[in-house]
């Protein structure tokens, strides 16, 4: 068995049956064959390795399925440790959660000796489960934030961090004034290209959102955006009392998202994840559509869990707008991207039901099918990183082995029925392997670099 085949070459395949959707609404299975990695990339689905291949290293994962590694667009990287709390707060008013669990236990972060405790936790935990790619808010402390970035550099998997900044509307402690925020942001992006050791991790400019960044905030931060093109995420119209305080806080503007427009944060020059989007009114809508560049990072989850509403999913897709699915921890209470496809399809489905549907008991389902939501969790990262989700020739080779063993039947079951009860079924227990980039990261019952 050789791994290295070719000169200067890494060659090698896994053997198992292969799903994944090269478009939204189709599944590709294909039944114990050979999926080949070059160099990191996919080279190709064989039934039968030609013979200039035989004699290269195969893991063999007879029996179990291979998936497309996920990409988890919004996460809240310091709230794992506080997550499954705070989901159930008396307090209608959901900025008590902020005030009691989010913004506390962000400002732990000030301390890098817990920064590291707490981060090696996520970190340790996110090998374990579907996500290759990951785009992750941190706090606004830039020794933590950067403790983050290595943690995931060292663990292999892919990442886009941001450091966040806040001038404005949050706890003391937790709160940078306009020239700190920008200096210190300044000082990160430094570092990160001084450093010259992350190739896997990269910068992402990150204002919370408009209510704690001062317009002073936003223009410099737009400012850094066009010099260091470097990608830019935040939320939108996530709730209606937050889109109420933002007109409160900036009354000239036509809607939301016209508040990063202006900053050149929307999607014109680099690329851009807006998370939740469930309340974006039709300029919105039509200004989202003429940017290719801005992705809508679609969390379920912690929508419902802030009864904030469900997104309109099925529209902008049917608008060509980019989507891809978020875990939003802690807004949520898992990792889980395979929990998160199930989410989405099952919000899908009340969104038609309650409000799409109206009284004709003959109307035609138009709900999010597994196969698109599926395609969301695969797919979304495209266009922050190029040719990642599928299996297709020249892809990045991001492969999650499940092995089905522990919740299969007694029954012959196609691949399409055994893929769907691990969607909804399986968790951390049922990952054999992760590879990244053609490197494998995590092996079940194996000690973890």
């Amino acid at each position: 068995m050789r791994q290295e085949t070719e000169m200067n070459h890494t060659i090698f395949a896994l053997k198992g049956t292969i799903a994944y959707t090269p478009a939204p609404q189709r599944f590709v299975f294909e039944e114990e064959s050979f999926l080949v990695c070059r160099d990191g990339k996919v080279k190709g689905i064989w039934k039968e390795l030609p013979d200039e291949l035989k004699g290269i290293k195969v893991y063999d994962y007879t029996g179990k399925i291979i998936f497309p590694g996920m990409c988890d667009l919004h996460m809240h990287a310091p709230q794992y440790a506080f997550r499954g709390l705070g989901m159930n707060l008396e307090n209608p008013d959901w900025d008590m959660w902020f005030e009691k669990y989010a913004f506390p236990d962000e400002k732990r972060y000030e301390d890098c000796e817990y920064a590291k405790m707490a981060y090696e936790r996520l970190t340790d935990d996110l090998l374990k489960t579907t996500t290759t790619r990951c785009v992750m808010f941190a706090t606004i402390h830039r020794q933590s934030t950067e403790i983050l970035m290595d943690l995931m550099e060292e663990k292999g998997i892919t990442a886009y961090v941001g450091k966040v900044n806040m001038d404005r509307n949050s706890i003391p402690g937790l709160l940078e004034t306009t020239e700190e925020s920008l200096e210190e942001t300044k000082q990160w992006i430094a570092d990160c290209e001084d450093k010259k050791k992350y190739r896997k991790c990269r910068p992402i400019i990150t204002p919370r959102y408009i209510p704690t960044c001062t317009d002073e905030l936003m223009s410099g931060l737009g400012d850094l955006i066009a010099e260091k093109k470097i990608p830019v995420q935040s939320h939108l119209s996530e709730g209606l009392d937050e889109m109420e305080w933002v007109r409160e806080l900036k009354p000239e503007l036509s809607f939301y998202g016209e508040g990063y427009d202006e900053y050149h944060m929307f999607g014109d020059t680099v690329p851009t994840v807006m998370a939740h989007c469930v309340y974006s009114p039709e300029e919105e809508i039509q200004l989202m559509k003429k940017r290719d560049k801005l992705i809508i990072a679609h969390c379920p989850q912690s929508n419902i869990s802030s009864s904030g509403g469900i997104a309109p999913v099925k529209r902008y897709l049917a608008e060509g707008i980019r989507v891809g699915l978020g875990s939003d921890m802690a807004g949520s209470n898992t990792l889980s991207l395979l929990r998160a496809i199930t989410d989405a399809i099952h919000v899908s489905k009340a969104r038609w039901a309650f409000t799409e549907r109206g009284d004709d008991p003959h109307a035609k389902k138009n709900v999010l099918s597994l196969a698109e939501a599926f395609y969301l969790a695969t797919h979304g990262g495209e266009g922050l990183w190029e040719r990642v989700g599928s299996f297709e020739e020249g892809y990045c080779f991001d492969a999650v082995v499940m092995d089905d063993s522990r919740i299969s039947d007694y029954c012959e079951r196609s691949s399409y029925e055994r893929t769907e009860r691990l969607i909804l079924m399986s968790d951390d227990r049922d990952i054999e392997a992760k590879f990244i980039d053609g490197s494998m990261v995590y092996q079940r019952d194996a000690k973890q670099r």
